[in-house]
């Protein structure tokens, strides 16, 4: 694909989902910008537009399929098609596997695995009535996944982790059907990433273990080959390799960027 695409990225308003709409729009994609919090998401465009990028914010629920179509028809009334959608948004919260209770069950699957299909499912309905662009591509869909969808070790995430085992098995399976009709489907599995989240989740985790936040910030620096935490533009830079051209032969892939948290 060339420059100057339109791009939708869900779950934008903060964390890797802001960082991927700040990377594609600096290389000169049109990045419409979704969140279900629309403060959130224009703060991200704002972002965007003051570094004279071009963004528009949309609220979008993944959750919600009426959501989710109004948000495309939007964008596609705006500028005409879809090149890229970025299934980022995605929640967590942690729980020993005997103590889990189907509304935290229920959540993580709503937004994570059926939040994907949804989406992806707008997506490559919108995508299949376009043109071929000259690589002979109709689009390209991009989920966020996370290393939790390659292991299951990670402790007090059962229901997390098989909502991401989704979103890679899906991603397999939509990269395996829509690859004749010119859509590729790829996916990105980060490890520890600082954000909001994982600020979340060391206290949760750092709770449940009875040790302090600090120790289990520990915990994930020792399982790190690199070094350091990830940082949502590590993620950033995979998605805008997978959105560019030098991408157009993968489908199918979940790409592990973790900092050697996870090989494979």
């Amino acid at each position: 694909m060339s420059a100057s695409h339109v791009v939708l990225v869900t779950g934008a308003g903060e964390g890797i989902g802001r960082a991927i709409a700040l990377k594609l729009a600096s290389t000169g994609e049109r990045v419409a910008v979704t969140d279900r919090d629309t403060a959130k998401a224009e703060k991200t465009a704002t972002a965007i537009t003051a570094a004279n990028g071009t963004a528009i914010a949309l609220e979008l629920d993944v959750t919600n399929r009426a959501s989710i179509e109004a948000a495309a028809s939007t964008v596609v009334a705006n500028w005409g098609n879809i090149d890229i959608w970025c299934n980022n948004a995605g929640v967590s919260s942690m729980n020993r596997f005997v103590d889990l209770t189907e509304a935290e069950w229920d959540f993580n699957f709503s937004v994570n695995a059926k939040g994907a299909f949804l989406c992806s499912q707008v997506a490559a309905r919108q995508m299949l009535v376009q043109n071929e662009r000259e690589s002979g591509l109709r689009g390209k869909i991009i989920n966020t996944a996370s290393v939790a969808g390659k292991t299951g070790k990670a402790p007090f995430l059962a229901h997390y982790i098989a909502s991401k085992f989704a979103v890679v098995g899906l991603t397999q399976a939509m990269a395996s059907e829509l690859a004749p009709s010119g859509i590729t489907v790829n996916a990105v599995c980060p490890g520890y990433v600082r954000t909001s989240m994982q600020d979340r989740e060391i206290a949760w985790e750092a709770s449940l273990r009875g040790i302090s936040p600090e120790a289990v910030k520990q915990l994930y620096l020792n399982d790190t080959p690199l070094g350091r935490l990830e940082t949502p533009d590590d993620v950033a830079g995979v998605v805008a390799f997978l959105a560019s051209s030098q991408a157009d032969f993968m489908t199918g892939i979940s790409l592990t960027v973790s900092g050697g948290a996870w090989m494979e």
